[in-house]
């Protein structure tokens, strides 16, 4: 026994010493994975602004630029992260979509949100918009009427440090007067009708975006703007989107 002694002791250090050598490596072969990772999803940004959006006539630099910086990866399940920046719309769960990053872009534009403004979204699904948003302005009051998805969204949003977001659960229809009046309001699910509480809480130089139309007829993005004057709609563009559902 007491020959190998020293064998083993010098077996045991010899162990230690190439685990010391190793776990180091190994660091470095996971952090080089999570870099080229993270590398090929700038990378993707980069592409989704420059083919999708700014050669389809988004011009302005605080949109392109959020465009670039948030990660849609961190909104869309899973099993979808590789088709991200495709510029489609993907399915995040309980009959809800993810919009596709073109018109994220445009209606964001055409809202022309600062960074003083208060801005009211209704239809967080998955955080995504309200995280463009929220690199956009002062603050962001999202509603989400899917129990799930609400959560869902806080959680990521706050795990991205978006500490401007604000998420709540509930019925959008009637917005978040305990915040209004609004800057800017910003409807991602489409009414037969505009919400008339909707249009009350804009502020005065207010705008709101919304996608109005029936479900299987043709829908418009519409513009309303509150002067001092009254309010005007204008229409944008013809789109496809999820029908604006209410707590019965």
């Amino acid at each position: 026994m007491a020959h190998n002694m020293p064998r083993r002791a010098t077996l045991l250090l010899l162990l230690l010493a190439v685990t010391a050598a190793v776990i180091p490596l190994l660091a470095q072969t996971d952090l080089f994975r999570r870099s080229a990772v993270s590398e090929d999803t700038q990378a993707a940004r980069r592409r989704m602004v420059e083919e999708h959006i700014a050669a389809r006539g988004v011009r302005d630099a605080r949109v392109l630029d959020a465009m670039r910086k948030v990660r849609r990866e961190h909104f869309v399940p899973a099993d979808l992260a590789s088709r991200a920046y495709d510029d489609r719309p993907l399915p995040i769960g309980y009959g809800q979509t993810i919009s596709q990053p073109f018109i994220v872009a445009h209606m964001t534009e055409a809202l022309g949100v600062e960074p003083h403004h208060t801005v009211l979204e209704v239809g967080s699904g998955s955080g995504y918009q309200a995280a463009i948003l929220g690199e956009l302005a002062r603050t962001v009051y999202t509603i989400e009427i899917v129990p799930e998805l609400a959560r869902r969204a806080a959680s990521t949003l706050k795990s991205l440090g978006y500490r401007n977001v604000h998420v709540r659960e509930g019925d959008g229809y009637a917005g978040w007067p305990q915040h209004a009046p609004f800057d800017r309001i910003m409807v991602t699910a489409a009414p037969a009708e505009i919400p008339r509480p909707l249009i009350d809480q804009l502020a005065v130089g207010g705008r709101l975006i919304i996608p109005v139309g029936e479900q299987g007829r043709p829908q418009w993005l519409t513009v309303v703007e509150r002067t001092a004057k009254g309010v005007t709609e204008r229409r944008t563009i013809p789109v496809q989107f999820v029908p604006f559902t209410r707590t019965r």
